[in-house]
Order: C-alpha cells, then sequence, then structure tokens
C-alpha cells in the first residue's frame, strides 16, 4: 500500500526553531486571506498576517502556533514559516499578554490625543499581536 504523501512544517524565529512537524494539511492566514498548503501543491511564497498557524495533527485536532507576521515559502513538501515572533499555543503566557493589550490600548489613547499617526501604527501593530496571543491562550 502507498504512504499517504507529507509535508514538514517548520516555524523559526530570529532565536530559533519554534515548532517542527509532518502533517498533511497546514492553514495560515497570509496578508490576502488564509491558504490550506497540502503535500504535493505547487509552491508558494506569500507575506503572513499577524494571525496564527494551524497544522494539522489528527483527524480534527491541530496544533495552533501565534505568529507576528513574516512569510512562508512552500517547495518539496516542505512549508518554512520565518516570523518575526512566534509562540506555540500552550506556551503562550495569558496574563503577559493581556498586560500587553492594556499597555497597547493606553498607547493608542495617547497616540491620538497627540495626533502622533507613526506612534498610533505601531501601537494598533501592538494590540493586534497581543489580541492574537489572547485569543489563541484561550482556546
Amino acid at each position: 500500500m502507498d504512504e499517504k504523501p507529507v509535508l514538514t512544517v517548520n516555524v523559526v524565529t530570529p532565536d530559533g526553531v519554534v515548532y517542527e512537524n509532518t502533517t498533511d494539511l497546514a492553514i495560515c492566514k497570509t496578508t490576502l486571506g488564509e491558504v490550506g498548503i497540502m503535500p504535493n501543491r505547487l509552491p508558494l511564497l506569500a507575506s503572513l498576517a499577524i494571525d496564527k498557524i494551524r497544522v494539522k495533527t489528527g483527524e480534527e485536532t491541530f496544533d495552533e502556533v501565534a505568529v507576528s507576521g513574516g512569510f512562508i515559502e512552500f517547495s518539496d513538501n516542505v512549508l518554512s514559516v520565518v516570523a518575526s515572533a512566534a509562540e506555540r499555543k500552550e506556551d503562550i503566557d495569558a496574563s503577559r499578554a493581556e498586560r500587553a493589550r492594556k499597555r497597547a490600548e493606553a498607547r493608542i489613547e495617547k497616540a491620538k490625543k497627540v495626533n502622533d499617526v507613526d506612534e498610533l501604527r505601531r501601537a494598533e501593530v501592538s494590540l493586534r499581536r497581543a489580541l492574537n496571543r489572547l485569543s489563541l491562550s484561550k482556546k
């Protein structure tokens, strides 16, 4: 009997490897929308959104990794996720993420008061990152 094809998923940051596994399906949110990656698909290079990577591990189970942007590259049944920051669901410190959310919201309010557009954009990105980590930690 022929073996079912699989792909290898690697999630790396500047600090090193965060996640590595084999699967038959990975789901990533790119800046253009969600994409499902299966073995033997055409090569792909895409920018990642601040969201999560879902890697199928069972019939209806997934490993989840929060990523703070970056890019994905798929070829030869290897999905490489290169992110500026990434955390496995089980490694997320929810209280730390909540503190980051509060800091980002305070920065947004301050930037709006002084009309600092650049700081406002940076604070909004920080808020999206914190909310992404919080949503994953509560599942």
